[in-house]
């Protein structure tokens, strides 16, 4: 068998390190994917004239997308902090199951609720409680996904961040066929969150599986205290005394060798750790922020010019909004897997991020019946180009940072910075589904 202590890692044999954690990033984002998608629906049931055979799009009083979007940030960035003290006290592969485990019941409990007649204002409340408390237990996992990732090869965060925006495109491939069916609309709901409970079950038996590999193993050994019976190995007689001295728990979970000298080396704490990284936390933040203020309250108001024809209307927000959407962000996820431009230190790097903040006014100036500001961008072409722009830098952008952020620090540090953009990214999103709710004003 493999030694673990050995200096050069195995090989990941038939890249399946590299797949279970595309699954992992398809499964994270299961929840958030697949309430966004579904956005029809839930419009549909809280609308006045709802029915069981109802498939046209409402906007009403409840304005379910951008609470949607608030109530699954708000326990992303709460309990995203709560987890930076989970992980010390709690074992990762216990806060992993638990949290998909619970995404399988609320999953569960959406579905059951398809077929349960409920007064408006309870089913709204009771959506909007499985939103908060899924996306809790989904602060939980992101947090100990990042962390985990982090400690391996960079091009293993480009696997888990296209993992992510498959993820976007399963749940809406899955939104257009229950629209596209012949069921009524409520058979084609119960089916639709069904498969994310399906889908849930495969994710936890990957992650189950990883630690039996040797090549996941390898990494994730890299944040374990090592024995002290091996680290006396290491070092000379003269210098065992030395090292002995210093307490346990200010041992390092690596060696670096300086000067010809086996030294052990302090873990840094998060605010050192976010010293070093904050020029990605920021670029993050302002990514996802920029990106949730119109997506997908504001976007998913843009209609279609071609209105006679009844079967493109049903899938226009579909098939322009979130399956351009994420196709798009897929494809940006993955360019850095080849190339990654800029690099951490460009100046040219905050230009770009920055420079997104067109998009907003852009989007905002599409085909939005009633809206407040002038129709710049009528056409359905027009309105699919911006948001195919917008999706491939958000998912480009956000890739490099994810994937610096964990190379700016030495590998024992590896897993907090992870952690720590994890929460970044969640505050991004936050603060864009704040600001959603004053955009929607305007349009």
């Amino acid at each position: 068998m493999w030694d673990e202590r050995n200096a050069s890692p195995p090989v990941d044999r038939g890249n399946a390190v590299g797949l279970i954690i595309f699954v992992q990033g398809v499964g994270i984002l299961l929840p958030w994917n697949f309430f966004i998608t579904a956005t029809q629906y839930f419009n549909d049931r809280l609308s006045e004239n709802y029915s069981s055979n109802s498939t046209s799009f409402h906007v009403h009083k409840y304005n379910y997308d951008s609470w949607m979007c608030l109530l699954s940030e708000l326990p992303l960035l709460l309990f995203s902090l709560l987890n930076s003290c989970l992980y010390q006290h709690v074992r990762e592969r216990y806060r992993v199951a638990f949290s998909l485990v619970a995404f399988i019941f609320l999953f569960g409990l959406t579905a059951a609720l398809v077929e349960v007649e409920m007064d408006q204002d309870a089913f709204f409340i009771v959506t909007m409680a499985t939103i908060w408390f899924i996306n809790m237990f989904g602060a939980v996992l992101q947090g100990s996904l990042f962390g985990l990732v982090g400690l391996f090869p960079y091009r293993y965060s480009t696997f888990f961040m296209s993992g992510q925006g498959l993820g976007g495109i399963f749940a809406n491939v899955a939104m257009l066929l229950s629209i596209l069916s012949n069921s009524d609309s409520r058979s084609a709901a119960l089916g639709y969150f069904i498969t994310p409970c399906v889908f849930t079950l495969v994710t936890l038996l990957c992650y189950l599986l990883l630690p039996h590999l040797n090549f996941a193993r390898f990494y994730m050994n890299q944040s374990s205290v090592y024995e002290p019976e091996t680290s006396n190995k290491l070092l000379k007689d003269s210098e065992i005394k030395v090292v002995s001295q210093v307490p346990n728990h200010l041992r390092a979970k690596e060696l670096l060798q300086s000067n010809g000298v086996m030294k052990e080396e302090v873990r840094l704490t998060a605010f050192e750790v976010f010293k070093k990284i904050w020029p990605m936390a920021l670029y993050v933040t302002c990514i996802f922020a920029v990106t949730l203020s119109v997506f997908p309250a504001v976007t998913v108001r843009v209609q279609t010019v071609y209105v006679e024809n009844q079967t493109w209307a049903k899938v226009f927000t579909c098939v322009c909004c979130f399956i351009v959407f994420n196709v798009m962000d897929m494809v940006g996820r993955s360019i850095p897997y080849l190339v990654q431009w800029p690099g951490e230190n460009s100046r040219f790097f905050p230009v770009l991020v920055v420079a997104r903040v067109v998009f907003v006014p852009l989007l905002m100036m599409c085909n939005i019946k009633n809206s407040k500001l002038s129709v710049l961008f009528s056409h359905d072409a027009a309105f699919s180009l911006l948001m195919a722009l917008f999706s491939f830098t958000n998912g480009y952008l956000a890739t490099l940072c994810t994937g610096y952020a964990p190379k700016l620090v030495h590998n024992k540090d590896a897993k907090t910075a992870g952690s720590l953009m994890g929460f970044f990214i969640f505050l991004g999103l936050a603060i864009g589904a704040a600001f959603s709710f004053l955009l929607c004003t305007v349009v």
